[in-house]
């Protein structure tokens, strides 16, 4: 296992497994545990890896971005990557991040799309357990075993609610960008008919256009949006109102209603337990 800490005071940073391919060739296993450290609001410029990566963090909240969306996760959830996909990471809050790289053969039978898993308290001992694994050390069956059930435990549905779709179409890219980073007067707060407006066409013909690039009406992907950025909020304790009032709701009711339905819990659960198993 290599550690990687990074400073405070950094804001962007490359990819710290620069190494990665070496050591994965000098790996026994299919499976290579990689563990790194982030302060609250670094990013991680854009990389790629010729293995397929799961991106787990064992405390904060992390964002993931690709060409294709954007996911966020809390320490219940992973971000499942293919071989070869563009990404770059957000660390909402201080985040300690766990990653494990899968080479091609061993994930043939893992999922074929970038995506958001279920992290069961078996799959998290798991991770843990390869993370901590020096690189060069000689395996043995007990080694294999914890390998081989890992793989197994890595064969899960995608969990759909965490993942943000980003269009490709550039004048929507930009009000997603702005909705997700809720900024100010353009994030939010902004309607479907202040949009249109800016973007000088019709109403009617703004909700079609960002239903072909997200595949989600312009009202459910704010939505998403909003609920996905107050998880931070809730996992430091803040109190439900504050974080309802900050993610654009008018009441603790509305809010709590609208995070039930998306994430299948109340605010007050996810937030008392940090949404750990």
């Amino acid at each position: 296992m290599r550690t990687t800490h990074v400073p405070a005071s950094a804001a962007s940073v490359p990819c710290s497994h620069a190494g990665l391919p070496e050591l994965q060739a000098a790996a026994p296993l299919p499976v290579t545990g990689v563990a790194a450290d982030y302060p609250a609001g670094l990013e991680v410029e854009e990389h790629s890896h010729e293995c397929c990566q799961l991106l787990y963090a064992v405390q904060g909240v992390l964002e993931v971005r690709a060409g294709s969306g954007r996911w966020v996760v809390p320490p219940t959830r992973g971000v499942w990557l293919r071989s070869g996909v563009p990404h770059g990471l957000r660390m909402r809050g201080a985040v300690q991040v766990r990653s494990l790289f899968v080479d091609a053969q061993a994930a043939a039978a893992l999922p074929g799309t970038d995506c958001v898993i279920e992290v069961s308290p078996l799959l998290r001992e798991l991770i843990s357990e390869v993370a901590r694994w020096p690189a060069s050390a000689p395996p043995g069956r007990r080694e294999s075993m914890v390998v081989e059930l890992l793989l197994q435990e890595l064969r899960q549905p995608p969990v759909v609610p965490f993942h943000l779709p980003w269009p490709q179409d550039a004048r929507m890219a930009a009000v997603c960008h702005a909705l997700a980073e809720g900024d100010g007067a353009d994030g939010f707060a902004a309607t479907a008919a202040g949009w249109a407006a800016r973007l000088t066409m019709g109403e009617k013909t703004f909700h079609r256009h960002f239903l072909q690039a997200t595949g989600m009406s312009f009202g459910r992907w704010r939505q998403r949006a909003r609920l996905l950025s107050s998880m931070q909020a809730l996992l430091a304790g803040r109190p439900i109102v504050q974080v309802a009032l900050e993610a654009g709701y008018e009441s603790h009711s509305a809010y709590s209603l609208a995070f039930r339905r998306q994430f299948g819990m109340p605010p007050s659960a996810f937030g008392a337990r940090g949404d750990r198993p």
